[in-house]
């Protein structure tokens, strides 16, 4: 049996002020900071040991991933970090306001660019475009690959060749594996894993710094999956107190 936990970024500062935030390379909260924790030592009570870790370029996720290797004494284990972990690029709707946007665009417009699949938001300008060109974050990859927004199949297409050519030959090997990422990137990966179609990720939701486990067999299909919290796998339906509840609320629980 094959071990993957996923786990999204503790809460964000944008995430606090309800804004789009894609690329935007914003920190944790004081919350962000004290989920990760909880996080790492629930994974810790639970017995789990990691081999490798992988995560996106984004601070957030980074320094989820660090308090987590923290909180487990596992901060030697080789940590690999690629903008394919990113997440998605939400264009010209980075830093706005959600609500301001809903009011502008109306809810239904919104509720699409954020949950289809394949409904791109408006795209960056070029010189927020160009920004993204000249970060050193990005440096040595090709002008035509960096986005000016992403639907989530974008998001998918690009993370799932980071888990084909990195993921996967670890796995292979027996290595039990960590990812630190983001909303969107984790509900591609979840998608491609449990095979759910286009129009089945509208409601999907992964909740900040919980930890989602997956069991693989020998050819990395799941066995099962679970979230995992302080009194061990999550019953359906089981809100934790540390979750945000508007995350509940639309989050497909997974027993």
């Amino acid at each position: 049996m094959k071990t993957l936990v996923f786990i999204r970024h503790g809460q964000s500062k944008f995430n606090l002020e309800n804004r789009f935030t894609g690329w935007m390379d914003v920190d944790l909260t004081d919350e962000g900071y004290n989920e990760a924790r909880e996080a790492g030592k629930i994974l810790k009570k639970h017995g789990f040991v990691f081999d490798a870790a992988h995560t996106s370029v984004l601070k957030r996720a980074i320094r989820t991933l660090w308090i987590i290797l923290h909180e487990m004494d596992l901060v030697w284990i080789p940590v690999h970090k690629s903008w394919r972990l990113n997440e998605r690029h939400y264009g010209a709707l980075q830093g706005l306001n959600k609500d301001d946007v809903k009011e502008k665009y109306g809810e239904e417009q919104v509720n699409e660019w954020r949950r289809s699949a394949s409904v791109r938001p408006p795209a960056v300008s070029e010189e927020a475009h160009l920004c993204d060109l000249q970060d050193p974050k990005y440096a040595g990859i090709g002008k035509e690959i960096i986005p000016y927004m992403e639907s989530l199949l974008d998001t998918e297409e690009r993370s799932l060749v980071y888990w084909h050519e990195k993921i996967v030959p670890s796995l292979k090997e027996n290595q039990r594996i960590i990812i630190s990422a983001h909303g969107n990137t984790l509900r591609a990966l979840v998608k491609y894993l449990d095979n759910i179609p286009d129009d089945g990720v509208v409601s999907l939701n992964i909740p900040n710094s919980l930890p989602l486990v997956y069991e693989l067999d020998d050819d990395l299909k799941p066995i099962r999956h679970y979230y995992l919290c302080d009194e061990g796998e999550m019953e359906e339906g089981k809100i934790p107190k540390h979750m945000d509840l508007d995350d509940a609320e639309n989050c497909d629980w997974i027993g």
